[in-house]
């Protein structure tokens, strides 16, 4: 595993996920390592029948929108939190985050996947997941998780 070639960070463009990006950056810097950001746009929903659709919304040309604004977006955030000296990627996909973030790594072949946990508890982790704990499961490649930092008391 050592030393790190190829490190992806998954963000979801929340503070934890900049953390985890930080942290990525870090060993990307360490190791001079590719790193690889990406982001994964939710799919909408398929609605059971066509009457409920508004005839001049366009679902395909919707997703399509919501990703190239999610690159432009990712685009900045690689721009104004990484520091320059290391060779950064960055990709937008749609669909599932937990089976795009395992796959890509798998695809190119990382070395390690750097990713935010955020500590959800209580009935709202039994019913929604986490994104985190999926990729720990499904993926072969070594996971570095990062804990969303907890308020100074």
């Amino acid at each position: 595993m050592l030393p790190l070639k190829k490190i992806l960070c998954p963000t979801d463009f929340s503070d934890p996920s900049f953390e985890a990006m930080e942290v990525a950056a870090e060993l990307a810097m360490h190791f001079s390592s590719e790193l690889i950001v990406i982001h994964v746009v939710a799919p909408i929903p398929a609605i059971p029948t066509e009457r409920m659709i508004p005839a001049a919304f366009n679902i395909e040309e919707y997703q399509q929108a919501m990703e190239a604004s999610s690159m432009k977006i990712l685009e900045e955030h690689i721009e104004k939190k990484l520091p320059e000296g290391i060779s950064v990627r960055g990709m937008v996909f749609l669909g599932d985050p937990a089976h795009h973030i395992v796959n890509t790594a798998d695809h190119e072949k990382v070395d390690l996947i750097v990713i935010a946990t955020r500590g959800q508890t209580g009935l709202k982790r039994l019913v929604v997941g986490s994104v985190a704990e999926k990729v720990v499961r499904l993926s072969t490649r070594p996971v570095l998780s990062i804990r969303e930092p907890q308020p100074s008391p």
